[in-house]
């Protein structure tokens, strides 16, 4: 299967955040200042004194206290909602991986780029398969509910991991 998508420009932008910053916070902040409808994580370095997170499967976050290296942020934002994940590293590398939750607070720095796609709009719509709201893609300007990429099949139900 082709898939005909639409080609956009993406702008991007760099910025510092510095320390006792909230991580998720600061973001959503600049979200909202911006107006930004798509926007997306494309690099992230630096470091926390405190890293709040919600592991996989679990109903809540979890707040790991001490310093952390930050070795991933990735996700999707928008005025409608963020979706992030966080990996960090302790100080005897062990990592810790999840959801990215208000409560990350900045040690040192957190050197960011971000991609921001001025013709898209980033959506979220509880999907009836998941149960959560999932994103929507559509073209600036658009119906929330005219997305321009296919949605995809329901999933299958779940096979559990076997350890």
């Amino acid at each position: 299967m082709t898939l005909q998508l639409p080609v956009t420009e993406m702008k991007a932008i760099a910025l510092r955040l510095t320390p006792r910053q909230d991580l998720k916070a600061e973001l959503t902040r600049l979200v909202d200042e911006q107006d930004w409808t798509a926007a997306c994580v494309l690099t992230c370095a630096g470091s926390l004194s405190q890293a709040t997170m919600r592991f996989a499967g679990q109903p809540v976050g979890m707040c790991l206290k001490g310093y952390f290296e930050i070795l991933s942020l990735t996700g999707t934002l928008s005025k409608e909602g963020c979706h992030l994940h966080l990996a960090v590293a302790d100080k005897r590398g062990q990592t810790y991986g999840g959801h990215l939750l208000d409560g990350c607070h900045i040690y040192t720095t957190v050197e960011l780029v971000i991609g921001i796609l001025p013709h898209l709009q980033f959506h979220r719509h509880v999907d009836d398969a998941t149960g959560f709201p999932e994103l929507v893609i559509s073209a600036a300007n658009s119906s929330p509910h005219a997305g321009i990429l296919p949605q995809p099949p329901s999933p299958q139900p779940a096979v559990e991991a076997k350890e």
